[in-house]
């Protein structure tokens, strides 16, 4: 059975490992990724994290989900349903929460109300910026 906590006690860095399957260039310091968010949410099967989904929020008016992950195996099984509902309780009643996600997770998040708009992005690593 799944449990959800809003904590990172007792996660370890090889906890979170086999996440980010896919990413060109996956992050490091995962632990330090989790540790520094204004929110959390982890699934544990038994002692195992099977996923996780992160909040930064300036808790007033907005809030920016960076990463859900969920192991493949556990993928359509109903824990990153589960994950987003939980850390979009805990936010409570912000004026927006955002998300930039790939086209192909669109409709994933569609189902919690979220709508397409338009964004920018800025990413260092891939491009370097333009200085006068």
């Amino acid at each position: 059975m799944i449990k959800y906590r809003s904590d990172v006690d007792g996660v370890t860095e090889e906890d979170l490992s086999g996440f980010f399957v896919g990413w060109p260039s996956p992050p490091t310091r995962r632990l330090d990724l989790l540790r520094g968010s204004s929110r959390v949410v982890i699934a544990w099967d038994d002692d195992r994290v099977v996923g996780f989904v992160n909040a930064l929020t300036d808790g007033v008016l907005m809030a920016y989900l960076p990463l859900l992950e969920v192991l493949p195996e556990y993928q359509h099984t109903g824990v990153g349903t589960e994950l987003v509902n939980r850390v979009l309780d805990d936010l409570g009643s912000l004026y927006g929460v955002d998300i930039c996600c790939d086209d192909d997770v669109v409709p994933f998040y569609e189902r919690f109300g979220f709508q397409r708009v338009n964004g920018m992005v800025l990413r260092p690593h891939l491009k370097p910026r333009i200085r006068p």
